[in-house]
């Protein structure tokens, strides 16, 4: 067999390059999240640090559709809430939520949550996913449970317990209310979050026809290590970007 070469998350000759780049990742994840019927309303957020500013981060504008978000249309925020740059409100639980998530991880870049129907479904059930297939493997061990739910988060200290709850995992479960992820890359955060709904909705599908055998331990640890990865998170994201952008390129403006 020859040697297998896989492609490599980009590097930067400028903040200015980097942005863009990040800007673009970030528009796409929110037309992928239209096409999968992520959207519910004006519920739903993703965010990506900005890699000059590092205490902001761009997010989509409040009330827009995710389908429409063009890198344009994405606002930049501060730590304090203000909009610095963009003509556009943005959702109050979107940054009492992120803005906590990027104070306690510096590590990542960006993080994503909507309210999709099997994550959300799930999470009424107050449960970790099992390692019941190869693909769910990837979130083994590596991520939490937020056990409570208290309402719309709109109280920065609200978003600090979800971000204590989080901890250093990829993904938290939000009782009642949906799933979150996070990645060093705005493509690792939003295939993370693509995958686990589809986990969600496998576990789902699997326990209401019958008992489903998960995955041995020590096999589920392997396979983490096989599919969870922050690259293999970055890498799964690509043919879906590649895929968006000749599908709908207008996204780029």
């Amino acid at each position: 067999m020859p040697e297998l070469i896989l492609p490599k998350p980009p590097k930067f000759e400028s903040v200015e390059d980097e942005r863009l780049h990040r800007k673009q990742r970030l528009a796409a994840a929110f037309r992928l999240f239209a096409r999968y019927r992520f959207d519910e309303g004006i519920a739903g957020h993703i965010t990506a640090r900005d890699p000059e500013l590092t205490d902001h981060f761009w997010v989509n504008p409040f009330g827009m559709y995710f389908g429409h978000i063009r890198v344009s249309d994405l606002v930049l925020v501060n730590d304090k809430g203000e909009v610095v740059e963009g003509n556009k409100q943005i959702n109050a639980a979107a940054f009492a939520i992120h803005s906590k998530i990027h104070t306690a991880r510096p590590d990542v870049v960006a993080a994503a949550h909507a309210h999709s129907l099997y994550g959300k479904s799930w999470s009424s059930l107050g449960r970790l996913l099992d390692p019941l297939t190869q693909d769910s493997c990837a979130f083994y061990q590596d991520h939490n449970l937020f056990n409570d739910y208290t309402g719309v988060v709109l109280e920065p200290e609200e978003g600090k317990r979800l971000a204590n709850a989080l901890g250093q995992k990829k993904a938290l479960i939000l009782r009642n209310h949906g799933i979150l992820t996070v990645g060093q890359s705005v493509d690792e955060a939003a295939w993370w979050f693509i995958t686990m709904e589809r986990s969600c909705q496998t576990q789902l599908m699997a326990e209401a026809v019958g008992k489903p055998m998960p995955i041995a331990r020590d096999t589920a640890r392997l396979t983490y290590t096989q599919v969870g990865s922050h690259y293999m998170g970055w890498f799964c994201f690509q043919p879906l970007y590649e895929m968006i952008a000749r599908q709908q390129p207008d996204f780029l403006n």
